[in-house]
């Protein structure tokens, strides 16, 4: 099960969940939390902004962000609940946890999998260049940027509400 949300919800659904692992996606004025019942190595805290270009001032997700998103859930033995969540639960989390379904469905068609992170969280506007940095490092040749493109931007909300994908 991978859950996904903002980060005042994290707390309450790693009990809830009984969550052991959690990735978190915040920018450089956020500082990294811990949260009860997560070891530090089944914690994956990536720093940058929300944004999906290189802009002056902004923290863009790099390459090397995409590749440690990647190996982390790949490390995943999935005997527990993932939780993934950024500030508000709308963008880099649902960029992550769509990446977290292209790896664990690997057959899977990417629209589909969009379609589905639609329905489950009508918000979701996952992070186009976090998708574009995963797309090729999991060689999907444009299909995960494609996708994404298609369910396009999810409803306006100021924090998204928290959802469950079933991997």
């Amino acid at each position: 099960m991978i859950i996904v949300c903002g980060l005042n919800a994290v707390q309450d659904l790693v009990h809830k969940h009984r969550v052991g692992r959690v990735v978190s996606l915040l920018g450089p004025d956020t500082a990294h939390r811990t949260f009860s019942g997560i070891e530090p190595d089944q914690h994956l805290k990536l720093t940058f902004h929300d944004v999906v270009e290189m802009m002056d001032g902004f923290s863009a997700p790099k390459a090397t962000d995409a590749e440690k998103l990647v190996g982390f859930i790949d490390g995943w033995d999935r005997s527990g609940p993932m939780l993934i969540h950024c500030w508000a639960g709308i963008s880099r989390s649902t960029a992550s946890a769509y990446t977290a379904l292209c790896m664990l469905r690997p057959k899977a068609d990417e629209e589909e999998l969009a379609f589905e992170l639609r329905e489950a969280s009508p918000s979701a506007t996952p992070n186009r260049l976090i998708i574009s940095y995963t797309d090729s490092l999991l060689g999907r040749h444009g299909r995960m940027v494609r996708a994404i493109e298609k369910i396009g931007r999810g409803e306006n909300a100021f924090e998204g509400t928290p959802f469950i994908l079933k991997p």
